[in-house]
């Protein structure tokens, strides 16, 4: 790794930003072969009895795996073996938090999550109800959001971000990652690519209406969105330093979120849309399509949208006054900078045909339709000040 979780844990009161970041609670960080049997070795130095959230196909990647060997060091553990819905998908919804708080006794002293993000997120607010910590295992390089505190779930159909907590350790086996179904490894490079789109947003926020930004957590993201475009060739063979690194990237990504304390580094209107037709499916009864594939592909969207119609619409809401975009008066060229940074939306699509991933939303099954309603309410999904808020606002779209 380019950087250690002690140069990243410094940020949180010497970053070059001068202000002081959000705690790192994570004790250890493992990236590597091996890093599964350490799991045990290090849950066994601390934890009695221990809950596994997992699902069938992570139970098989690495739970069993876990399992046994905590069982040969002594350690106390259940298995928790979250249910599909009626669709077949593991969802992180009430029912399934109230699947893991069941399998969850008093005396039971950690939750570790076995799998993907969505896991992960169960058992990040499981854990935190029940003021306990919880180990990170990842099986796939899928998501960001492994390490941090943001809990993305479905409540009553809504999609919602619940501030919880990060995992005390994350345990990464390559020899696990390797053996990723590729669609997972495709989710995590799109998840990564949405950065293009996100930082953006973050530093146009900021300028907008005030923000709180970190120029320097921004570089740590950009760094992560390099890491893994770097990797592009190596991951459409599986490679295994491509796939090492791309799960550095994610990782690096999740801890810039936890250290700025909010998901602004890695979440704007890309994210916005993707969740919008994540709940249009749920809606509908539709198999869900995994979140990076539906980020990437939000992204080639929103970056079109953004390079066609952001400088008019910024234009009309200075010359109209309107609040709080009239704000931008005379830091137009400071706009024209941030939508010329990010890429084009046909770049975002080729990168993602490099590594033999879908790159279009009717790839996936969203029809145009959903894209085109999705671009005029996905912005009141967060209360963020976005690009995409500024085009509905102004009428642009």
């Amino acid at each position: 790794m380019r950087w250690s979780l002690d140069d990243l844990k410094r940020l949180e009161t010497d970053c070059p930003c001068g202000q002081r970041h959000q705690a790192i609670p994570l004790e250890h960080l493992e990236v590597g072969p091996g890093a599964l049997a350490n799991a045990a070795a290090w849950i066994q130095a601390r934890y009695r009895r221990v809950v596994l959230v997992m699902d069938e196909h992570t139970r098989a990647a690495a739970g069993d795996a876990l399992a046994q060997g905590l069982t040969h060091i002594g350690v106390l553990w259940t298995a928790c073996l979250i249910e599909p819905n009626a669709q077949g998908d593991v969802v992180a919804d009430e029912r399934s938090i109230v699947q893991a708080l069941i399998a969850a006794g008093p005396d039971v002293e950690a939750l570790v999550a076995v799998g993907s993000g969505t896991l992960h997120d169960i058992a990040r607010f499981a854990s935190y109800k029940m003021r306990i910590p919880f180990v990170s295992v990842p099986t796939a390089p899928s998501v960001d959001g492994f390490t941090s505190a943001g809990a993305p779930l479905i409540v009553r159909g809504i999609k919602t971000t619940y501030q919880t907590q990060a995992p005390i350790a994350l345990f990464a086996d390559t020899d696990v990652l390797e053996r990723a179904p590729r669609e997972l490894v495709w989710a995590g490079f799109g998840d990564v690519m949405g950065k293009s789109t996100s930082l953006a947003d973050w530093a146009f926020g900021a300028i907008a209406a005030g923000e709180p930004y970190c120029a320097h957590l921004a570089g740590l993201t950009r760094e992560a969105l390099e890491m893994a475009v770097a990797q592009a060739d190596g991951l459409a063979c599986a490679r295994t330093d491509a796939i090492r690194s791309l799960m550095e990237a994610l990782i690096l990504s999740g801890i810039v979120m936890l250290l700025f304390g909010q998901s602004h580094p890695a979440s704007g209107g890309e994210h916005h849309l993707s969740h919008d037709w994540e709940m249009e499916f749920l809606r509908s009864g539709r198999r869900q399509i995994l979140h990076g594939l539906k980020v990437a592909a939000a992204c080639g969207v929103i970056a079109d949208v953004y390079h066609v119609h952001v400088e008019d619409a910024v234009a009309e809401a200075v010359r109209a006054g309107q609040a709080p975009w009239a704000s931008l008066a005379g830091r137009e060229e400071e706009v024209r900078a941030i939508v010329a940074s990010i890429p084009s939306g046909d770049h975002v699509r080729s990168l993602m045909r490099r590594i033999g991933a879908p790159a279009e939303p009717s790839e996936l099954g969203v029809e145009r339709s959903l894209v085109s309603a999705s671009l005029k309410r996905a912005h009141k999904l967060r209360n963020r000040y976005t690009m995409l808020r500024l085009l509905n606002e102004t009428n642009a779209l």
